[in-house]
């Protein structure tokens, strides 16, 4: 028994360590310290990327920094010597100077004003803004009070309502005589392409704000932030309190955002203005190709492994699944009345041959039976739709195609005309010569409606015992009413003997109608019509065709023929 037992459990051993796992063991133990090691030297890769990132951009936003310094000293330059001019010629001459001063090579001044004491504008290089009154104006009050360069917020020029920010330096401070105020509007465009230098790689965020913490300029890839408060930009909101408040020119600090993302950012506040620059770098995606490679070294070492696990599965998923998969595919699409579904014997092992084989011919018999019942469904359908006798349609296939006439007429806005024909005095007849002689009539009189239905396009049925019906599409009242002579006129020509009639022979009597149909119309008032014409044609003494005259349909807007 123990001996039993110990080679019950050295086989299961062998199945369990056999040389499908041995292998894939044997890969495991070489690939995975590779792939390891691989994704260690990215990840150092990668955290020196972003320490090398965060000192370049800091140092582009120190760059940056300096050169909207620069701008902001050019601009109080150019406005100090506006002042002196004001100051020492008076306004005629310093408004005549001021006309002729817009520096070409400061691009990021777009214009240059005076205003007086009250805020008025008294002169402009741009003359839509003389007599624009300013002194509501925050920085123009800043400018008088203080004696001193004011840099406003960022705000909608007046009246052109652009984006722009304003630089005001009192005359006051060169003149205690003097009220004026040079001003100066700044291009928020020219400030935004220094910063260019700071946009265009993903993660990284750049703004130069106000003193209210509004964007006044962004490199060009982020231009929609101009005009928006700090605290609306996700990335930088959580640092506005700090760049707006902090009494320090210079600052950075790093922390993890609420959505998780770790961010860096370095702000600098422009000297002698209230405007600051905040750079914002987001360690996640600057490192984005880092971790990629770090998931692909990942994933790379999963699906080798996985591979190799696989790769014992691969002989049985071949040679056992996948043909009974395929004949279970057919087998469903027989369950679903496809028929076509055959089994392709090709990629199949031996021992499945034969029942693809059998599955084969049962498909091709079922196949064949369906293709019986369909035919026969067909020839039971136009057998349900024809006379027999007549050889024409019966009443339902009329019904059925004068339903679809009456539709494509009322899309097409076209005719649409009715014969209703009855045999006169017909049970006369059949008492006469008998039913046999009675139904070869109705034979006789199918035919010629059929000839005279395909001469003029139209339509014959046998509406019923002796009476029949002609539908015409595409025809008016008149010209069915010819129609309706020429099969009088037919019928009498077949000279079909009846000695009870006036006539001596067969006749008919038709009634004719026609309507244009439309929404106030039913197929059945044109049927109603024509019968009432049949019944005026007998009135009148058979072997005749009766017309109808016009009336309106209710709205009136269509037309029907009726009896008269």
């Amino acid at each position: 028994m123990t001996k039993f037992s110990f080679n019950g459990n050295r086989a299961k051993l062998k199945q369990l360590l056999g040389i499908r796992a041995r292998l894939a063991l044997l890969a495991i133990i070489l690939v995975a310290p590779l792939m390891l090691e691989r994704v260690r030297s990215l990840e150092d890769a990668r955290a020196k990327q972003i320490a090398q990132t965060t000192a370049e951009f800091s140092t582009l936003a120190r760059l940056s920094a300096d050169s909207q310094r620069e701008v902001m000293s050019s601009v109080e330059t150019l406005l100090k010597s506006e002042a002196y001019i004001r100051a020492t010629n008076g306004v005629r001459a310093s408004c005549d100077v001021l006309h002729a001063s817009l520096p070409t090579a400061l691009p990021w001044i777009r214009t240059l004003l005076i205003a007086g004491g009250d805020g008025r504008i008294q002169c402009s290089t741009n003359s839509m803004y003389v007599g624009l009154n300013l002194s509501d104006r925050k920085y123009f009050q800043e400018a008088q009070q203080s004696g001193r360069f004011v840099l406003s917020d960022f705000l909608l020029a007046r009246p052109s309502q652009t984006p722009t920010i304003m630089a005001a330096y009192p005359v006051s401070a060169l003149n205690k005589d003097s009220d004026a105020v040079v001003l100066a509007t700044v291009s928020l465009d020219w400030m935004s392409k220094i910063m260019n230098s700071l946009g265009g790689r993903p993660g990284i965020s750049s703004v130069l704000i106000d003193g209210s913490g509004t964007v006044l300029a962004a490199p060009a890839d982020q231009v929609g932030k101009i005009g928006r408060p700090l605290e609306n930009l996700p990335l930088l909101s959580a640092i506005s309190n700090l760049a707006l408040h902090s009494d320090k020119d210079e600052g950075s600090l790093s922390f993890t955002a609420i959505e998780g993302s770790k961010l860096a950012v370095t702000f600098a506040r422009i000297a002698g203005t209230g405007a600051r620059l905040i750079v914002s770098i987001d360690e996640n995606k600057v490192s984005a190709a880092a971790n990629r490679d770090i998931r692909t070294a990942y994933l790379l070492l999963g699906l080798v492994c996985g591979l190799v696990l696989l790769g014992a599965l691969f002989a049985a998923e071949k040679l056992v699944i996948q043909p009974i998969r395929k004949l279970a595919t057919m087998t469903k699409r027989f369950g679903q009345g496809d028929w076509s579904a055959r089994a392709t014997q090709g990629g199949l092992p031996a021992e499945f041959v034969p029942l693809a084989s059998a599955l084969n011919v049962m498909a091709a018999q079922l196949q064949e039976r369906d293709r019986e019942l369909v035919a026969t469904n067909e020839k039971l359908r136009v057998m349900a739709s024809v006379d027999p006798l007549s050889g024409l349609a019966n009443r339902r296939g009329f019904q059925s195609r004068f339903d679809f006439e009456w539709m494509k007429a009322l899309q097409h806005g076209c005719s649409l005309s009715l014969l209703m024909i009855d045999v006169d005095h017909f049970k006369l007849y059949n008492d006469t010569y008998g039913h046999p002689e009675g139904d070869a009539c109705l034979t006789r009189l199918g035919e010629t409606l059929s000839g005279i239905a395909a001469k003029n396009m139209g339509f014959a049925a046998r509406y019923g015992g002796e009476e029949f019906c002609l539908l015409l599409p595409k025809t008016d009242i008149v010209r069915a009413v010819e129609i309706g002579e020429d099969v009088r006129a037919a019928v009498l020509g077949l000279a079909l003997p009846h000695s009870t009639s006036n006539h001596l022979i067969v006749t008919v009597s038709i009634g004719v109608a026609s309507a244009r149909p439309n929404d106030r119309l039913r197929p059945v008032d044109l049927i109603e019509a024509a019968d009432a014409a049949l019944y005026a044609a007998k009135n009148r003494g058979r072997n005749n065709v009766a017309e109808h005259g016009t009336m309106q349909a209710a709205g009136g807007t269509g037309e029907m023929a009726i009896a008269s």
